[in-house]
């Protein structure tokens, strides 16, 4: 009898004090609800907040077998987060998503439910089929998001419709995969990644999400990362 899936989730967070008790209880919350078997680790890039207190009060809560506190020495990036949290993970699927309640737990049981159906290597949240949508945001701001994936759709032809979302589940060697042939940093990296998933041969299934803005804190979108994303897709398209 093959053993029971568990489900890792790497949470990256920098400045998220206020928004990891919150993601915290809702994961708990979600996994417990759904009776599956879960843990957390959080990859905390030297949170000048105190982020990382509050994570060491969450692993008294919840137990070191749920929550495991994985720091860094300093503000990294995203894809080294994903690569050093990958290091602790015990779950044989994987799930990345943001710290900041833009992301909800609700939708993890559809992720989950359609991996099982589709019996898919990789599932994707989107914001762009079905029911998906975005709150929260500015016209420019939706411009924006709605021009890089047309970009990147147009470029790379991935399959998928959001390809810059970053709510994503994963089977680990998938994941492992896949992060080991990724060069990007930043915005672009998630974007990658799919592109990768397709040149490799995964199959990627998609579940409308409702994206909302951050809660705390404030956003990490700038001019300098529209500009790298332009330069990223070329990049990709020219390599891929």
């Amino acid at each position: 009898m093959a053993p029971a899936d568990k489900y890792s989730v790497i949470l990256p967070t920098y400045n998220e004090r206020k928004n990891l008790p919150i993601i915290t209880w809702l994961l708990a919350e979600t996994f417990t609800k759904s009776k599956l078997d879960w843990e957390l680790v959080i990859v905390d890039d030297a949170s000048p907040d105190g982020t990382q207190e509050v994570a060491a009060e969450l692993v008294e809560l919840y137990g070191a077998d749920r929550i495991l506190l994985k720091p860094r020495s300093g503000k990294l990036g995203l894809g080294t987060a994903y690569v050093h949290g990958l290091q602790f993970v015990t779950g044989n699927f994987v799930i990345i998503m943001d710290a900041d309640f833009s992301h909800h737990p609700k939708f993890i049981p559809e992720f989950i439910e359609l991996q099982k159906k589709g019996d898919y290597d990789i599932v994707t949240g989107t914001r762009y089929k079905g029911n998906g949508g975005v709150y929260g945001w500015d016209l420019k701001r939706k411009l924006i998001s709605r021009g890089a994936n047309f970009l990147a759709t147009v470029v790379l032809q991935p399959g998928v419709s959001d390809l810059t979302g970053s709510f994503r589940l994963y089977r680990k060697e998938v994941l492992a995969k896949i992060i080991s042939v990724t060069k990007s940093k930043g915005y672009v990296f998630q974007m990658e990644m799919m592109a990768r998933a397709k040149s490799l041969g995964f199959t990627v299934g998609e579940v409308p999400i409702t994206f909302v803005d951050r809660l705390y804190g404030d956003s990490k979108l700038g001019g300098d990362e529209i500009v790298s994303y332009a330069k990223g897709v070329y990049g990709l398209w020219t390599s891929i």
